[in-house]
């Protein structure tokens, strides 16, 4: 029932107009990766320097030192929705003294690529099992129709998002990063495509303070549907801050951050102001000794997520789990993450030069 009703909503939304603002047009793209920065609430906009930044920030892919790799699986409600996402990374160039000049040459830079699907599989298509008896055309009347089940058929609904990510440290304390990413998302025989760009920046005043933003879509994405339909997705702001306290043989690491959204949405937000809305999210994380982590957060959907981690020598396992307040009817969300790291001297940063 939850699978009909929901193609019943995506089919209607795609029949009426040529060109429109869609409030949530892109929100399958605002789920999130990583067991890590999910248990902490999606507060990780600042503080992401791993694979995972292509996605939370793009400039902070530039800090990575060695070819990265993440992998998650996400179900839910009731494993009726699939959430899959892959990435890898790759630095290059290294940061040089001028032998004439005594300066920095800043020129670390990285590549990486990730991949987000979100999927239901298996939905029955009815729309063909129908036979009008008398002919009429209407189907007001229950005893005027029967279904023909030899014609019922199945479909899935998937959307797709691919990001190539390109970064670079600017100075010693600023990284940049851009995103190109094109978007497919396909209903039936149905199918929008897109394009889009996402901009991030990186400071970190201090080697415990992180700052960062990061606009999603800045250029404004149109997708493109077969049935005429261009839906246009507004951009987000993601802002975040973090900071790093050692303290109880290990490392606090308090995170905050906001979604900053333009769509109107009103009382979809925790906080609006004419067509502006604000989302805050908040994390904590406590690593002890590199050698395992508990963590905890608010999301932007007013969700507590908790999560934790394990760090091995290439591979951190990270699990997070979030609650929905109708928890009865839409189910708790697990995500479990891994991040393989190629931690050997001839693939860090500059060995080959």
């Amino acid at each position: 029932m939850k699978k009909y009703w929901y193609v019943l909503f995506v089919l209607s939304s795609l029949s009426y107009g040529d060109v429109k603002i869609a409030k949530y047009a892109g929100e399958f793209m605002a789920i999130g990766v990583g067991g890590r920065a999910l248990g902490m609430g999606s507060a990780y906009t600042g503080l992401a320097s791993d694979v995972t930044a292509g996605y939370w920030n793009p400039a902070g892919l530039a800090r990575i030192m060695y070819p990265e790799i993440a992998l998650m699986h996400d179900e839910r409600y009731g494993n009726l929705v699939n959430y899959d996402y892959g990435a890898v990374a790759f630095p290059f160039g290294a940061n040089t003294v001028n032998k004439e000049t005594g300066a920095t040459e800043y020129r670390a830079s990285s590549l990486g690529i990730s991949v987000m699907r979100l999927g239901i599989d298996e939905i029955y298509d009815t729309r063909k099992a129908w036979n009008d008896i008398n002919g009429n055309g209407l189907f007001d009347d229950g005893a005027n129709i029967r279904p023909d089940y030899s014609q019922i058929t199945s479909f899935n609904s998937a959307d797709y998002a691919v990001y190539v990510t390109y970064a670079r440290q600017s100075s010693q304390n600023f990284y940049y990063g851009v995103n190109l990413k094109l978007i497919r998302r396909n209903i039936g025989e149905y199918h929008g495509t897109g394009i889009g760009f996402d901009a991030g920046l990186l400071y970190l005043p201090t080697q415990e303070l992180f700052l960062g933003v990061n606009v999603q879509d800045v250029t404004t994405t149109l997708v493109a549907w077969s049935t005429g339909t261009n839906e246009l997705i507004s951009p987000t702001v993601k802002l975040g801050a973090a900071y790093r306290l050692s303290a109880l043989g290990g490392v606090f690491t308090p995170a905050l951050g906001a979604d900053v959204r333009f769509e109107n949405r009103q009382f979809a937000s925790r906080v609006h102001l004419g067509a502006m809305s604000l989302d805050p999210v908040f994390g904590i994380e406590y690593e002890y000794k590199n050698a395992f982590a508990l963590r905890a957060g608010y999301n932007d959907v007013g969700s507590v997520t908790v999560g934790a981690g394990i760090h091995l020598r290439k591979l951190d396992i990270d699990y997070s789990f979030a609650k929905f307040d109708a928890a009865d009817q839409l189910g708790n969300t697990h995500r479990i993450s891994l991040r393989i790291m190629l931690q050997e001297d001839r693939f860090r940063r500059g060995s080959g030069e």
